[in-house]
């Protein structure tokens, strides 16, 4: 399965508390997110401001977009919802 990540803006999403970005699944977009939580676990946001938020997605971008990708692949090119719980698994 091949899976991209275009340069798009992530987009905070203040009503789910997520960042919201898209990855492209065999050249189909498909709107992925990373909870506030996460971000602030896992990322360095030290609030659920918006602009803390988006810096912590900016400064974790890599990371974030590796674990997306195997929870894409894991779940057959399904959405996916990146919990702070996922991340303590990945590291592990």
């Amino acid at each position: 399965m091949r899976v991209t990540f275009p340069d798009d803006a992530p987009v905070f999403d203040g009503a789910q508390m997520v960042v919201r970005f898209v990855a492209n699944v065999e050249g189909v977009p498909l709107s992925c997110a990373i909870t506030a939580e996460a971000l602030e676990d896992h990322f360095g946001a030290g609030s659920t401001l918006e602009s803390e938020l988006l810096r912590a997605y900016a400064d974790g971008r890599e990371r974030i977009r590796d674990v997306c990708q195997r929870a894409i692949e894991q779940s057959d090119g399904a959405a996916v919802v990146l919990r702070s719980g996922l991340f303590r698994i990945e590291r592990a």
